[in-house]
C-alpha cells in the first residue's frame, strides 16, 4: 500500500497539470520612427512603456503567466531593428530558451506626428508559426491613447491564444 502511495506521489509530483496557464512572453517593442524628427526622448519612453503596459493587460484578461526575457536574450537573438519581427523561427527560440508557449514580437512603428501604429506579431513557440499578425492604429501620442490601443490589442492577442488553446484540446483524447 506504500508503494502504491509512493508511486501516486511521485507521478503527481512530477507531471503537469493538463490546463496549466498559457506562458506568454512579451518582449520588448522597437520604435521605427520615420518622421522628421524622430526618436525623441518622449516618444522612445512612450514606446518602452508598451511592454510592461501588454503585460498587465494580458495578465488582467484571464489565467496567463507571464514570462520574462531579459534584454540582453533578446539583443543577442537580433541581428539588426526588425529582424525577430520578420523571423518567427528566432523569435520562437528565444520563447523557448525562456519557457514560453507563445511569443508577442512587437513594433511601434510613426510615419506621422498624428498617428502611430502597434504592429504584434503572436508566434506559437511549439510549432515557431505565426499564430496573428495584428496592426492597432493609434491616433495621436497621449497615454489615454497608447492605453487603449494596448487594451485592444491584449484582447485581440489573448482571444487568438484561447482559440488555439480550444482547438487543441478538442483534438486532444
Amino acid at each position: 500500500m506504500k508503494l502504491i502511495g509512493l508511486i501516486l506521489f511521485v507521478y503527481l509530483a512530477f507531471s503537469h497539470p493538463v490546463n496549466a496557464a498559457p506562458r506568454i512572453a512579451v518582449l520588448n517593442f522597437e520604435l521605427h520612427d520615420i518622421t522628421s524628427l524622430p526618436n525623441v526622448p518622449e516618444e522612445l519612453t512612450r514606446t518602452a512603456s508598451m511592454k510592461p503596459l501588454l503585460e498587465q493587460a494580458i495578465s488582467k484578461l484571464g489565467d496567463f503567466e507571464i514570462v520574462q526575457v531579459s534584454v540582453n536574450d533578446q539583443n543577442a537573438a537580433t541581428a539588426g531593428v526588425g529582424y525577430l519581427f520578420n523571423f518567427n523561427d528566432v523569435a520562437a527560440k528565444l520563447g523557448k530558451q525562456s519557457g514560453a508557449d507563445w511569443i508577442v514580437v512587437g513594433i511601434h512603428s510613426k510615419p506621422s506626428f498624428l498617428f502611430s501604429y502597434l504592429m504584434a506579431h503572436l508566434v506559437n513557440v511549439k510549432t515557431q508559426n505565426l499564430a496573428g499578425d495584428f496592426p492597432i492604429e493609434l491616433k495621436g501620442t497621449h497615454q489615454k491613447v497608447t492605453q487603449r490601443g494596448i487594451n485592444a490589442l491584449a484582447k485581440k492577442l489573448t482571444a487568438r491564444i484561447m482559440q488555439f488553446s480550444d482547438s487543441s484540446s478538442k483534438t486532444a483524447p
